[in-house]
């Protein structure tokens, strides 16, 4: 391009006496000049537009994951509170005065209301006894010899576990059986059935 037709100038600025061919191509590069920068500024747009989005969907679920979670200290804290009601209740002898029968009543009143409350709020127990050893879930304390049961299987729990909100808050502490016979898993094929 010559330096004699500034392409940041307006038309009017152009100067005459030059012949037409020359003012068209000067217009015509303009043109191509301004059309590149739009495109420019377009992509620039969508750009920002899409990174916008972005902050406001991760932003989003962020705060849904907080709303989720974060309880979960409180939550930890308060499951060692459930742990001490339930050793309080196994610790109680048999053979109670009628006076004392009341204070159990109450106390298993109030372990009730404390694992409702801790359900309502996403926090639910694991279920173990009975169950296959799970290593996400369990954690094995102890093997016990036990013929009777399947190898692998759950049979006593010392600590139970929880989940909040499906992820785990407390892996059950447990025991698990030894010497029995082997567990057999049915195999499945893609839709569901037995083979």
């Amino acid at each position: 391009m010559s330096s004699e037709y500034p392409l940041d100038g307006t038309p009017e600025e152009m100067p005459l006496n030059d012949s037409p061919e020359a003012a068209i191509e000067a217009l015509q590069k303009l043109v191509v000049e301004l059309q590149a920068e739009k495109a420019d500024l377009q992509d620039k747009h969508l750009r920002a537009v899409a990174e916008s989005q972005n902050i406001r969907r991760r932003s989003q679920q962020d705060v849904e994951k907080e709303r989720k979670f974060g309880i979960e200290r409180f939550a930890r804290d308060l499951l060692s509170v459930a742990d001490n009601l339930g050793r309080a209740l196994t610790a109680v002898p048999e053979d109670l005065d009628p006076a004392m029968k009341n204070v159990v009543v109450g106390v298993q009143a109030t372990e009730r209301e404390l694992l409702s409350v801790l359900e309502r709020h996403g926090v639910t127990r694991i279920k173990a006894i009975g169950e296959p050893f799970n290593a996400d879930l369990h954690q094995a304390m102890m093997e016990i010899e036990d013929p009777s049961v399947p190898a692998g299987t759950v049979v006593q729990e010392m600590i139970p576990g929880y989940l909040l909100a499906g992820r785990l808050l407390r892996a059950a502490m447990v025991a698990v059986s030894k010497g029995g016979p082997s567990r057999t898993f049915e195999a499945s094929n893609e839709n569901g059935a037995v083979a």
